[in-house]
């Protein structure tokens, strides 16, 4: 891993990745946990209850481009992920992909990945790789035109109704899924996987034994329910190849604070998202 990860002494001494060596070298596995409240997040983490992503570090404070699925996707795919909430000129955030075109007069931040495709997922699959989405919510049931939108960036994309945020073992299926897929490639092809995980997305209530609508509290309990189910997602990949993981929120949601519930307005629990990324080593197979 050597190289990979480097220092950026601009902006507080932060380890960054250089995508340019990920690139090629590495699967890449993306998912993420829709409607995710960054503040629940961190609540979660400090109280031990989602052990799984503790092994992975601290949730990063950031903001997103969209104030629900949609737009916050089409953010996602082009480039704009969601950046950090501290105060840093534009120079010193980082850039895991750059759309070329867009920053056009501005010089790629060092270690970028650049594309010129409409999104970073189109340059993968040129790249060589096996671009795979697993959809959760209703952005990405293709029985419907607008559904059919975002896994159209993929190679492959997939969506069934017991992937759906109403079923309340959504994503148990979905990851079992996911590593059925991941195990039907060969390893010598490099993978992109991309899951949304839509078990935090209203409804959650079901989480919570005797609760008839959702809160904060379901919200939490959604949380702890996919990081029971993420450890063999993330073993069946490092079997395979070495992985870079991100993983994120694509906006919050209120639950009547200052008088609103639910997403698409521009309030800072909406805005405010959860975000971190790690690699994963290949696992030596016994002999």
């Amino acid at each position: 891993m050597q190289g990979i990860i480097r220092k950026n002494d601009s902006y507080k001494n932060k380890n960054i990745i250089d995508m340019q060596q990920i690139i090629g070298s590495h699967d890449i596995l993306f998912l993420c946990f829709d409607t995710l409240r960054y503040d629940v997040a961190l609540s979660e983490q400090e109280l031990g209850n989602t052990p799984v992503l503790n092994r992975f570090g601290s949730w990063e404070k950031r903001q997103t481009c969209g104030n629900f699925t949609y737009p916050a996707h089409q953010a996602f795919f082009a480039g704009f992920l969601p950046y950090s909430s501290d105060i840093c000129r534009l120079s010193e955030r980082e850039t895991l992909f750059f759309a070329k075109h867009i920053g056009e007069g501005r010089k790629a931040p060092k270690g970028s990945y650049t594309f010129g495709e409409s999104t970073w997922i189109e340059s993968l699959e040129k790249e060589g790789y096996e671009t795979v989405c697993i959809g959760g919510v209703s952005f990405f049931d293709k029985r419907s035109s607008i559904g059919k939108v975002l896994p159209g960036y993929f190679k492959y994309s997939y969506w069934h109704p017991s992937f759906g945020c109403t079923v309340k073992e959504s994503t148990q299926n979905q990851i079992e899924f996911a590593i059925k897929k991941c195990q039907s490639f060969s390893e010598e092809k490099r993978l992109f996987f991309y899951i949304n995980i839509d078990a935090i997305h209203y409804p959650n209530y079901f989480y919570l034994e005797g609760e008839k609508e959702d809160t904060i509290k379901s919200h939490a309990a959604a949380l702890r329910y996919v990081d029971s189910c993420l450890e063999p997602l993330f073993d069946a990949f490092s079997y395979r190849a070495n992985i870079f993981i991100i993983c994120c929120s694509d906006h919050g949601t209120c639950y009547g604070e200052d008088g609103f519930e639910y997403h698409g307005i521009n309030h800072p629990i909406v805005t405010t998202v959860p975000y971190k990324q790690f690699l994963l080593q290949k696992i030596a197979k016994e002999v």
